[in-house]
């Protein structure tokens, strides 16, 4: 069986000339069309922590051990793009605070200057400035075929505010707003002069080389901000990508001083695609919910020409790893469900071998500090954004083995996906979801079990479907299926959390 899944990884990647390419000479950004047509496979980094040194396994960047930069980051984007990864999203890379801090080092969401580098990012060991460096990895990114979003943060830290008071939304006492439970930052105003500090952001960002941005709680600015805004950056950089951190599920006001931007009023801003609501999946109990949410988000893309997408947000900086809610069963679906959905596939570092994110230190006392925090803060089971921690990781080799076939697999048809028509099909079993995608000659079915407690047996409806004429092939080479193939239908016997990839070749409906 192992055989057969490395022949079929070594027949993509000779079949595939666009998998892991080098790019020779200027780059042109592509990243609005690519993710438009949901071809992006988008990988989160923070820089901090992506190609940390721990040399002695505590865990912990400390004494003289070198932590997450610009320069040596460029040492793992060979094996990204080996794994498929052609967009990385790049947590916030800008100066952070060090008052009324989370974490020794602080967290990345605590701005301080929307123009300078993180010195925390930058390696000592290179002579280039803090730009030059940045510059440097973003370059090393596209020589690979990838392109990079960098997230723009949605408040600033304390720091910022003794510094530009202006820029802060005030109570009715004139203190800053602190934004719900995110103690270590505050509400920024939507003024003229943060439209100022988002333009001169939005002039480093295209300068250094960047693709698009990644809007950090995109509802905390009007729709006319982000109109202008948008319309600022493109007549720089038409491709440049505006992904929205919003979903229809978030409705309540974070702040009744500050603006609740709907989802739709960000598309009419210009946006290009949102976090939408799949992260629920860790609470869908039916396939229907399931189906429905995809069914909402076509609905809504097909009112703007399908000029919108969405991407795969079952797993995220904001959630906890998916090993910890449903074991290794719900990051492979995870992986497939990225790879088969009409929506973009998204992933955090970490995530394609399993990490937990679990530290043995966590909101223990530290010996020393960057900040005024003296302890190591953390959010538990999600990966470390307040202190210097170990490079993002696990040890579950099967997680990553699907990883990097699910990505080869999207990535070679990539064509055929992006025009390829959604079909929800029906299911004998509530617990059950199963659709198909359409292509110009065969069939792909996805059947997935919900209950990750219980198998469950189902038949599926297969419209046109004729066992003796159409020949079927197991995507999941190194997964045997329990199915029998009848006349318009499947019935599958489902193990816990199993998820099915069939290519029905020639089937069209």
């Amino acid at each position: 069986m192992l055989k057969r899944f490395f022949c079929f990884i070594f027949i993509l990647f000779m079949t595939n000339p666009g998998f892991s390419k080098t790019i020779s000479g200027d780059w042109h950004n592509d990243l609005r069309s690519l993710f438009l047509k949901n071809n992006a496979i988008i990988y989160t980094i923070n820089m901090r922590t992506f190609n940390a040194k721990d040399t002695n396994k505590n865990e912990l960047i400390d004494g003289s051990e070198e932590s997450g930069n610009f320069i040596n980051a460029i040492e793992r984007l060979d094996s990204l793009s080996n794994m498929g990864i052609n967009t990385l999203h790049v947590l916030p890379i800008n100066k952070i605070g060090k008052v009324k801090a989370h974490g020794t080092a602080g967290s990345l969401y605590a701005l301080t200057s929307f123009t300078e580098i993180n010195p925390q990012l930058i390696s000592n060991k290179s002579s280039l400035s803090p730009i030059a460096q940045a510059k440097r990895f973003v370059k090393e990114c596209h020589n690979r075929n990838i392109r990079v979003i960098i997230d723009l943060p949605s408040c600033g830290g304390y720091d910022m505010y003794l510094e530009s008071p202006n820029l802060f939304v005030k109570d009715n006492d004139n203190n800053p707003i602190i934004p719900l439970d995110w103690s270590d930052v505050r509400i920024l105003s939507p003024n003229g002069d943060l439209l100022n500090a988002h333009k001169q952001f939005i002039d480093m960002a295209i300068n250094i080389g960047f693709d698009g941005i990644r809007a950090d709680v995109a509802r905390l600015k009007p729709k006319a901000f982000w109109e202008e805004l948008i319309k600022y950056a493109r007549e720089k950089d038409p491709e440049f990508l505006f992904l929205a951190e919003a979903s229809e599920k978030w409705t309540e006001p974070i702040s009744n001083k500050a603006p609740n931007t709907g989802v739709i009023e960000l598309f009419d801003a210009g946006f290009d695609g949102y976090l939408g609501s799949y992260f629920t999946l860790k609470n869908i109990s039916s396939g229907k919910e399931l189906i429905s949410l995809v069914e909402k988000d076509l609905k809504t893309f097909k009112k703007y020409n399908n000029e919108k997408s969405v991407i795969g947000s079952f797993s995220t900086h904001d959630e906890v790893s998916p090993i910890q809610i449903s074991g290794a069963n719900f990051s492979k679906m995870i992986i497939w469900l990225n790879s088969t959905l009409p929506l973009n596939s998204y992933y955090v570092d970490g995530f394609d071998s399993g990490d937990t994110y679990i530290y043995p230190w966590a909101n223990k006392y530290a010996k020393s500090s960057k900040t005024d925090d003296g302890y190591y803060f953390i959010h538990n089971g999600k990966i470390d954004i307040f202190n210097f921690s170990r490079r993002p990781g696990g040890d579950d080799y099967t997680i990553q083995e699907e990883f990097i076939l699910a990505n080869k697999f999207k990535n070679y048809y990539a064509t055929a996906l992006s025009g390829a028509k959604f079909v929800p099909l029906k299911t004998s079993n509530p617990k059950i979801f199963s659709y198909a995608r359409v292509l110009n000659n065969g069939t792909i079915v996805v059947i997935g079990n919900l209950d990750f407690n219980h198998d469950r047996l189902v038949t599926v409806k297969v419209p046109k479907f004729k066992p003796d004429k159409y020949k079927i092939t197991n995507l999941r080479v190194h997964r045997t299926v329990k199915n029998e193939y009848l006349k318009g239908k499947i019935k599958s016997f489902m193990n816990p959390g199993d998820i099915q990839v069939l290519l029905i070749k020639n089937l069209v409906f």
